[in-house]
């Protein structure tokens, strides 16, 4: 919603639904710290990924990031996620790199292309989390989202933030973007924020575009060699990878946005020009490599997170998973 990020009338109309919306989270959130609402504890530790505000903030390059970081620190990983927009007939479901993003969700198909670890998805995160460690041994699960999920329990909390959108006009839904008021940022354990700092920052990630791979011939690419192209993304927020083709020199005869999670046909994608190069995120390339064309590429990213503070938050999770 644009007046989100606006000093729109229309968010003062809505302000009683969403003080509503925050007596209800905040008493929900009560009775589980109260344990009136029962949580699961799992077995081994828990990191959550998540955001205060709806849309596209930039969580999964993080979980891969942070997947790629414990790894490399001799821990083995485990990733569950709610799954949206998967269209199983069962759940919990294990979830592979071969696995049709519209059983699997997008999202969860890419974490697995990307990191090589068991994937599970269900609304249910503690199906989700028992059916993942009865196919491996995990030293440390990784929730993509779920930050307000608090039937699950959990020992680490991480929250990205788009740098620029940051927490919009401040309201909670619906007036405003937020699941959660400000004050919760207090209670987490790092701040990421997508493409550079603001008054929240703990850790800023960078998402660093090299190349592009050809979706039928897999060929790489370096970016600077495409001069001009067309350009789609259904993500959270398309202008992001808009702007990051424009800012290498790319010049866009046409960008379309589409709904974040869009499930893509062939007869939808025929509008683009089959003369120049379609370049598009991972994300939605997952989603069109039984009918993708020639001239089309998808740019994969990776996430630069660097800083005393995101440094000093994997030696906390390296030591809550080895147990010292």
């Amino acid at each position: 919603m644009k007046f989100w990020y606006s000093n729109s009338i229309i968010a003062y109309f809505l302000l009683p639904f969403s003080c509503l919306f925050w007596l209800i989270s905040r008493v929900r959130y009560a009775l589980f710290k109260l344990g009136i609402l029962k949580s699961y504890r799992a077995p081994v530790p828990v990191v959550i990924v998540g955001n205060l505000s709806v849309g596209g903030n930039g969580k999964t390059p993080v979980v891969v990031w942070l997947v790629q970081q414990l790894q490399a620190r001799g821990l083995k990983c485990g990733v569950i996620s709610r799954g949206y927009g998967s269209q199983s007939k069962v759940y919990p479901l294990l979830v592979s790199a071969e696995t049709d993003p519209i059983q699997g969700g997008d999202e969860p198909v890419l974490i697995a292309k990307r990191t090589g670890v068991p994937v599970c998805i269900s609304a249910n995160r503690q199906d989700a989390i028992e059916l993942l460690l009865k196919q491996q041994h995990c030293d440390v699960i990784i929730s993509d989202d779920g930050l307000q999920h608090y039937k699950l329990q959990r020992d680490i909390e991480i929250v990205v933030m788009d740098a620029k959108r940051a927490l919009g006009n401040g309201f909670v839904l619906p007036a405003g973007p937020l699941r959660e008021t400000a004050a919760r940022l207090a209670s987490v354990d790092l701040v990421i924020t997508n493409g550079g700092e603001n008054q929240y920052t703990d850790a800023v990630m960078t998402l660093v575009p090299n190349y592009a791979i050809n979706l039928v011939s897999h060929k790489k690419c370096l970016l600077k060699d495409f001069k001009q192209a067309s350009a789609l993304a259904g993500i959270g927020n398309p202008q992001r990878f808009f702007d990051m083709l424009q800012g290498l020199g790319i010049q866009l005869t046409q960008a379309q946005a589409f709904q974040d999670h869009q499930q893509f046909s062939a007869q939808q994608l025929s509008q683009f020009n089959d003369n120049e190069p379609l370049l598009m995120t991972e994300k939605d390339a997952v989603k069109c490599g039984q009918f993708a064309q020639q001239n089309w590429w998808y740019v994969p990213v990776d996430a630069d997170i660097s800083g005393q503070k995101a440094t000093a938050l994997l030696d906390k999770i390296e030591q809550i998973a080895k147990g010292k």
